[in-house]
């Protein structure tokens, strides 16, 4: 964890813009006056109905930590490239009421190559985790650690993507403390049992 936040930060100079419950804000002020900021890329593309269930199996864990987070300078945001009047929609149906907002303006999903346009895809030049994609994929996962300094300045101190998210989710590190642990082998995919909370049995 050390090493993680030794690691050199980069200046963030892109103007990138939101839509928030409260109207349009940048990044800088999706801090909301702390001085960190942990960013979710929430798999929504503009023409999804329903946020990723994959997703949404971390996101059911993230409520109660918003206000631990906040008690250590940390301000946490879901950010998707779906219109907000869907997130919304969408959060309210899961019972969620941590912040979430569109991105869908801006090219912040691009830049930190977690959404792909179709064109990329198509000539392999998509690189997700420091490497070639290799999916076909328009949206993937990820986690960004943001800072600003006293001067205001923002910086992008840590990105994470695919199961380096896992320490997010709390449903997954339980399952890792039983016997039968995710019990994910013979699957067709390791996380195909997941649903939507409110999906299981039908």
């Amino acid at each position: 964890m050390r090493a993680r936040r030794a690691l050199r930060w980069l200046r963030v100079t892109e103007p990138y813009t939101f839509d928030t419950p409260d109207g349009a804000k940048t990044l800088s002020e999706l801090f909301e006056g702390h001085s960190q900021l942990i960013v979710h890329h929430f798999m929504s593309a503009p023409e999804w109905e329903v946020g990723c269930k994959s997703c949404s199996f971390w996101a059911d864990s993230f409520n109660g930590a918003v206000e631990h987070l906040a008690q250590r300078d940390v301000r946490f945001t879901a950010v998707s490239r779906a219109p907000l009047p869907r997130l919304q929609a969408f959060q309210r149906r899961m019972g969620w009421t941590f912040s979430w907002v569109s991105s869908q303006a801006s090219r912040f999903n691009f830049d930190f190559n977690v959404s792909f346009r179709l064109e990329t895809l198509a000539s392999g030049e998509a690189v997700y985790k420091h490497g070639p994609l290799g999916e076909s994929n328009t949206e993937m996962p990820g986690g960004s650690a943001f800072a600003k300094d006293a001067r205001g300045d923002v910086f992008h101190s840590y990105g994470t993507y695919g199961r380096g998210i896992e320490v997010a989710n709390a449903a997954y590190q339980l399952l890792d403390f039983v016997p039968k642990g995710r019990d994910e082998d013979g699957l067709s995919f390791s996380m195909s049992w997941v649903c939507l909370r409110d999906s299981y049995g039908r």
